[in-house]
């Protein structure tokens, strides 16, 4: 079997991903009275009891505000039909895209994980569009300008250092994105006047807003760990697995796999970190792992999307500060999970690198923002687990002025001064804000370098574009610290960025102690 074996001819069309867990949450079972009768997918018994939840969710009956995305965010029938019912409480009709943001997004707090937000986000367009099917033409464009729009809040009303994004910028950003064509620029001076004016923002329960912003992520993070228990070991909310799994081949083989860092980077529990063998199959934007020797006809177990790694947004990168195995690379994925894999040599391991990150920058879409409610703590914009649908010059583009936009923000966060009067938690804040946009800029440098020397190249196979890189060496200045044309000014501001630093799950603040703790606890599982 060719282990690096792409498939030639026109690429398949790929479809929005989607998050797949392998039942409908017992929490949920429960919440609706104890019921015990199977959850058929599609059953009649399943849409009573998604209307009985959903209206309990919209009369808040046993449920508090926060509560609510995270039931309307799941990705299984069940809570699809869950978030259907929610939202045929909603009537948009004649209501202005950010009139019908605002109504719905005071009904409840957009909170949870990454994809959860982006998912409910998606059952909105579909309810807008729904209501007023002549707004515009389809649901996509309904759900590219919702993006856009939460883009534009946290730009105009976040924390962000910098200049502001500006009328013209809005309307350029959105230009062909309208299945093909613009949206309305009357719309979108309208939708940009309004989010200026007013941002959007939305309730949180009382009780949450009286706990300290360190116990409101003590909860986040709790709630994650939990999710993570509930799906095994290598469990992970993640995009479309099952969709890809027929999808193109980019890279097969074996590697070893280390869990090192659960969502949001918090360390992963040391009964969780162990190295595991597994065939591992790069199948469009996710990274299969199969746990039993590979067989062409044998379909996925439930196992092996449990274990498998969305690629989107993520970043590979040869783990240079990690000695206690050879052939070592760091995966970062886009909800800063950190994994490490070894491969059985340096070229399997530099190959292995090469392949996420070309398929990562082709197919990952441009990303948009977090919620932004009357919280102030640093959130990193949501990155949506669909394919891009720019074309190849355009995802280019994109990437690069991703990076130059991620450099001149950098620059300006470490040309500030920061005040004397800021308080310890807002100098955590800045840390963890310049500690991700020194990472996205690694990110979005190699992905802009990638698909240049891609592109360059004229080579479609992979394999051939490996080879062209590593004759002319090329890897690894793709893959350490990348740099693009920048303006003069943002020249003489930026400063290096080392991408080992980026990846490392503990803060720069930590203490020399702790680095001691953990590396010896790492000596002790390193079997």
């Amino acid at each position: 079997m060719d282990n690096d074996h792409v498939s030639q001819g026109e690429r398949p069309v790929h479809r929005p991903a989607q998050l797949l867990l392998p039942q409908a949450d017992v929490a949920q079972r429960l919440a609706l009275g104890g019921s015990d009768e199977a959850l058929a997918n599609g059953t009649k018994t399943d849409l009573q009891a998604a209307k009985r939840l959903a209206k309990r969710l919209y009369t808040l009956d046993g449920f508090k505000k926060s509560d609510v995305a995270r039931h309307l965010g799941k990705n299984n029938d069940f809570s699809h039909m869950v978030a259907e019912e929610y939202l045929t409480n909603f009537n948009f009709m004649g209501l202005t895209l950010d009139q019908a943001l605002r109504t719905f997004l005071t009904q409840f707090a957009l909170m949870g994980e990454t994809q959860e937000r982006e998912r409910v986000l998606a059952h909105f367009s579909r309810r807008y569009r729904q209501c007023n099917p002549e707004s515009l033409s389809t649901e996509d464009s309904v759900h590219t300008l919702t993006c856009a729009v939460m883009l534009l809040n946290t730009d105009l009303h976040g924390n962000n250092v910098g200049k502001r994004m500006s009328c013209s910028q809005f309307i350029s950003n959105l230009e062909g994105l309208n299945e093909g064509k613009d949206f309305p620029k009357d719309m979108l001076k309208t939708l940009y006047s309004s989010i200026k004016n007013e941002k959007l923002q939305w309730t949180i329960d009382e009780e949450e807003l009286r706990k300290s912003m360190s116990e409101l992520a003590d909860v986040r993070t709790d709630s994650a760990s939990h999710t993570m228990k509930r799906l095994g070991s290598g469990g992970n909310l993640l995009a479309g697995a099952a969709q890809q799994a027929d999808g193109e081949l980019y890279k097969s083989g074996f590697l070893v796999r280390k869990a090192h860092a659960d969502p949001d980077g918090k360390r992963t529990p040391r009964g969780r970190r162990g190295w595991k063998t597994f065939y591992a199959m790069l199948k469009g934007l996710v990274l299969y792992l199969q746990k039993d020797e590979y067989r062409t006809e044998r379909e996925l177990t439930e196992d092996d999307v449990k274990n498998a790694v969305s690629v989107h947004h993520c970043l590979a990168m040869r783990a240079a500060d990690y000695s206690k195995r050879p052939n070592v690379f760091y995966l970062r994925t886009a909800d800063w999970r950190v994994f490490l894999f070894q491969a059985p040599n340096a070229e399997q391991m530099q190959s292995w690198i090469t392949r996420i990150n070309v398929v990562a920058a082709m197919f990952s879409a441009p990303p948009f923002p977090a919620a932004i409610g009357s919280q102030k703590r640093f959130s990193r914009p949501l990155l949506p687990g669909s394919n891009t649908k720019l074309s190849q010059e355009e995802q280019v583009k994109s990437h690069e002025n991703r990076f130059r936009a991620v450099s001149s923000e950098l620059a300006d966060l470490t040309a500030s001064t920061p005040d004397r009067k800021v308080k310890g938690r807002e100098l955590e804040e800045q840390k963890l804000r310049q500690e991700y946009l020194e990472f996205e800029k690694t990110r979005y440098g190699t992905y802009a370098m990638l698909l240049r020397a891609k592109q360059a190249s004229g080579d479609e196979d992979l394999t051939a574009f490996e080879a062209r890189l590593f004759d002319n060496g090329g890897l690894q200045r793709a893959h350490s610290s990348p740099t693009l044309p920048q303006d003069g000014a943002n020249k003489e501001k930026s400063r290096g960025t080392k991408t080992s630093k980026s990846l490392k799950v503990t803060s720069s603040s930590a203490s020399k102690s702790k680095k001691r703790n953990e590396s010896k606890e790492e000596q002790e599982e390193a079997a």
